[in-house]
């Protein structure tokens, strides 16, 4: 991978995009696609695309969502202490002890997460997300007024950091990766000049209520969607492989299989797979995928959906976990798909 696309994932995973709040992570991803993209566009919810061959009688949309999850502002208490309600899925065990920042009314503050010294009690066994409260450093209600307002989002002050073995760990990989992935494709199929047209779309709003993923659907009107997210990795003390597939960090791209995916597209990203000499692992998704595969193909007409997604340690924790080699070989895997198609391209699985 190009140093210059690496810097651009960790100024992504560096920037807050909490759900419902992306313009500012809209605009860097923008402005990395726009050279390699025939055409750029927004729409009125705020997704973000660049498109290849718009004239292309067959299209493919790459949907990767920019949004991460985090906290509203709920209450401000005489104190000065700051209660706060979910945005997205978010638990209350992790953010014990962790900085937050909100977009205030003044611009970012920081505050951290009370937590009771375990010589004192520690945590109450029943914790839970309703007793969360933000330390600012306030005196009083008034004070902190003029810092934040109901609301306001936040998300953990976190940095990503480098591990060993090609992996890193950060706040928010679910999923500003799949954000990168389709700028990165994008980036690729410049210079290849598939025979389809792509959008590559950095959609809003899924960890919340996949808003981003109906309005790209509905407006654009894709021939095929992939939606490029992450997916639960197994290979850590604790979790439990017995109960699902096995998944692993370092492992490659993961195929769902279930009813809402497209089988004759799967069987066409196996194949690009098989080609390319790439390794894949499975999910099942035997009702709903929980990506924005399940709105975009439900929106207009309905579109032929698959997913593709990166495993990920820790989901939902501010240390998420992913392997850079597996971003690699996701971003390798789209584009000798992408490239196998057809202007002519027959999706139907049968045929009179």
């Amino acid at each position: 991978m190009k140093e210059s696309s690496e810097q651009f994932l960790y100024d992504l995973l560096q920037t807050p995009s909490p759900s419902g709040h992306e313009m500012a992570i809209q605009r860097k991803w923008l402005q990395y696609v726009s050279p390699y993209a025939d055409e750029v566009h927004t729409d009125t919810i705020g997704n973000a695309w660049g498109t290849i061959n718009p004239e292309a009688p067959f299209h493919v949309l790459l949907a990767g969502h920019c949004d991460e999850i985090g906290f509203l502002v709920k209450s401000i208490d005489s104190s000065g202490f700051v209660r706060v309600e979910k945005l997205g899925g978010i638990s209350q065990a992790p953010a014990l002890g962790m900085k937050v920042t909100f977009q205030g009314r003044q611009g970012p503050i920081t505050g951290v997460t009370g937590v009771n010294a375990e010589h004192k009690g520690g945590s109450k066994k029943d914790f839970a997300f309703s007793d969360l409260y933000i330390d600012f450093g306030a005196k009083s209600k008034e004070e902190m007024e003029k810092y934040l307002s109901v609301g306001d989002a936040g998300v953990y002050e976190r940095t990503p950091e480098k591990l060993l073995n090609n992996r890193f760990s950060g706040r928010g990989l679910d999923n500003r990766t799949g954000a990168f992935i389709t700028a990165e494709v994008l980036r690729r199929l410049q210079d290849k000049r598939p025979a389809v047209g792509v959008y590559g779309v950095s959609t809003v709003n899924e960890e919340t209520n996949m808003g981003g993923a109906h309005f790209a659907g509905a407006g654009l009107r894709p021939d095929l969607a992939i939606a490029l997210d992450v997916t639960f990795a197994y290979d850590y003390p604790g979790s439990n492989p017995n109960q699902e597939t096995e998944v692993t960090l370092g492992g490659g791209p993961v195929l769902a299989k279930g009813a809402p995916i497209h089988p004759t597209a799967n069987e066409g990203l196996e194949q690009a797979a098989k080609k390319s000499g790439l390794s894949v692992q499975y999910e099942l998704t035997p009702r709903v995928t929980g990506t924005d595969a399940d709105r975009l193909r439900l929106a207009g007409n309905g579109v032929p959906s698959v997913n593709v997604s990166l495993p990920l340690r820790y989901m939902h924790a501010p240390v998420e976990t992913a392997s850079m080699d597996d971003i690699e070989n996701v971003i390798g895997l789209l584009v000798e798909y992408i490239c196998s198609l057809q202007e002519n391209e027959d999706l139907r699985p049968i045929r009179p």
